[in-house]
């Protein structure tokens, strides 16, 4: 299969979804362009018609590739992995799969969207803080408990997964938030463990091109 357009991604570079795509892309050596998605300035440039005929959901990540565009962050991996299979994000073995799909849908669908900003502007503001703090404590909870089974170097074993694109930016939203970490060992040691590889450096929140000066 030959693909010759050089992939646009439209991206915030503090977005969690988006680091997600940024790693999967890193990961699979993908050069592409970088067109950042202000989702604070002038109250959001996703809800822009230009970017909504791009996303209905206004949402950033999208991805321009292969003649399509892609939204959903864990849908465009999931055709990264079936397009450009190496290195692999997926293991072979069936149960593992599943148990990968288990971590990314516990931090993508049970964490992540309880915490996003497009709930948090929702609230007032001297709640926002407690609220997040709140949901993502107790999902990393319940993360923990399951790392404990099935854990290696990494979420699921010792090879990187779409698991650990899911983990990293979710750690950092709990940093972010001042979400003690201490009850959670085994994902601080995994997500230190993953932040010294190459594609997690690249594409972390202080090295995008819409990184401001006081992040």
């Amino acid at each position: 299969m030959v693909f010759q357009l050089e992939p646009v991604l439209y991206s915030y570079f503090r977005s969690s979804c988006s680091w997600r795509v940024r790693i999967a892309l890193a990961f699979k050596g993908i050069e592409y362009e970088q067109i950042p998605v202000n989702l604070i300035k002038g109250g959001g440039q996703q809800h822009l018609d230009s970017f909504k005929a791009l996303n209905p959901m206004q949402q950033v990540p999208a991805l321009s590739i292969d003649g399509i565009t892609l939204s959903q962050s864990l849908a465009i991996i999931q055709y990264l992995e079936e397009t450009r299979p190496n290195p692999q994000l997926l293991p072979t073995d069936p149960k593992k799969r599943a148990q990968v799909r288990m971590i990314c849908e516990h931090i993508s669908s049970g964490i992540q969207p309880l915490q996003n900003l497009c709930v948090l502007q929702k609230m007032e503001e001297e709640k926002r803080k407690e609220w997040a703090q709140h949901f993502i404590a107790k999902g990393l909870q319940a993360l923990e408990s399951l790392l404990q089974q099935l854990s290696g170097r990494f979420c699921i074993g010792d090879e990187v997964t779409v698991a650990d694109l899911c983990l990293v930016p979710q750690v950092y939203n709990a940093i972010r938030f001042k979400v003690d970490l201490t009850p959670f060992p085994i994902i601080t040691k995994i997500n230190n463990s993953l932040l010294e590889l190459e594609p997690f450096k690249v594409s972390h929140p202080s090295c995008q091109p819409d990184t401001p000066p006081d992040p």
